[in-house]
């Protein structure tokens, strides 16, 4: 299509500022697109391929997705009702809690992907985060008003989505990979590895993502490379990264770090990793 769509939520590792560099390291061709760790979806979105997969633990957000693809309009419709009221602390932890009643009646609906994009504007930092149960635990960043959407945005991923061939799947990213075929491009932007060695292995659902899943993602990425896919990974530019993928293209890249709690934090460096060279 020829309409520019891109992310409609503000997620922690969010893609944005890196889009120019990631589409400059892709192959040049591949046949069916894998993203496992979907997110806000900035870099499938800009790329807007035929066929692709993509994944997430994060069952509320592939509720979005799923949403605009049904029905984008009774998405829209939902958040400019939220929008339509002035929001204040009151306010928005009466809909945080109307958001976690759907999440524990598993209510996947047009209404709670309105909520989901409402409290993103609304909560700390953009932060996706809940608690041992699942449920939302962000607090009240004191916006009181403002639209949440960009409709035509979220009516153009709805076109894109009904109009090419897109695997939405929930689970774990070694299970959405299992169709994987020579020719095929994977990009993995997954939970980061923490930074300093006190930082927490956490991830965006209850699951957690722990060191064993890096080396689980980092073998799964030696298994792909092995049946002939062309594969990117993103992630923090420590030591253990660059063992993980040792014998792989590995570039460094400056970034901005804007969910960081500590100002002076919120610049560092990146690694974008290939198995093919550009």
């Amino acid at each position: 299509m020829d309409s520019k769509i891109g992310p409609f939520v503000k997620w922690a590792g969010g893609k944005n500022q890196l889009i120019d560099r990631l589409k400059a390291r892709l192959p040049e061709s591949y046949a069916r697109y894998y993203e496992p760790f979907i997110g806000g979806g900035a870099l499938f979105l800009d790329l807007q391929p035929n066929r692709a997969v993509i994944n997430d633990n994060n069952e509320q957000l592939l509720n979005i997705y799923r949403q605009l693809k049904a029905d984008a309009e009774a998405v829209i419709d939902a958040v400019n009702i939220l929008d339509a009221e002035p929001c204040n602390k009151e306010r928005y932890l009466a809909m945080r809690e109307s958001y976690n009643n759907k999440i524990a009646a598993n209510e996947l609906d047009a209404q709670c992907a309105a909520l989901m994009i409402w409290i993103n504007k609304h909560c700390f930092n953009g932060l996706y985060r809940v608690n041992s149960k699942g449920l939302f635990n962000v607090p009240y960043n004191n916006k009181t008003c403002g639209v949440s959407i960009d409709a035509d945005n979220l009516r153009n991923i709805g076109i894109f989505f009904r109009s090419n061939d897109i695997d939405i799947r929930q689970g774990d990213f070694e299970v959405a990979c299992s169709d994987v075929s020579s020719g095929d491009f994977v990009y993995f932007d997954s939970p980061y590895i923490p930074i300093s060695e006190t930082a927490n292995f956490t991830d965006y659902t209850k699951d957690g993502f722990s060191l064993e899943d890096h080396k689980r993602l980092a073998r799964l990425f030696r298994h792909l490379d092995s049946i002939g896919a062309q594969i990117m990974l993103s992630n923090h530019n420590v030591p253990l990264v660059h063992s993980l993928y040792e014998g792989y293209e590995i570039e460094t890249v400056d970034v901005r770090r804007a969910i960081n709690r500590d100002a002076s934090k919120r610049v560092g460096t990146e690694v974008i990793i290939t198995n093919y060279r550009e």
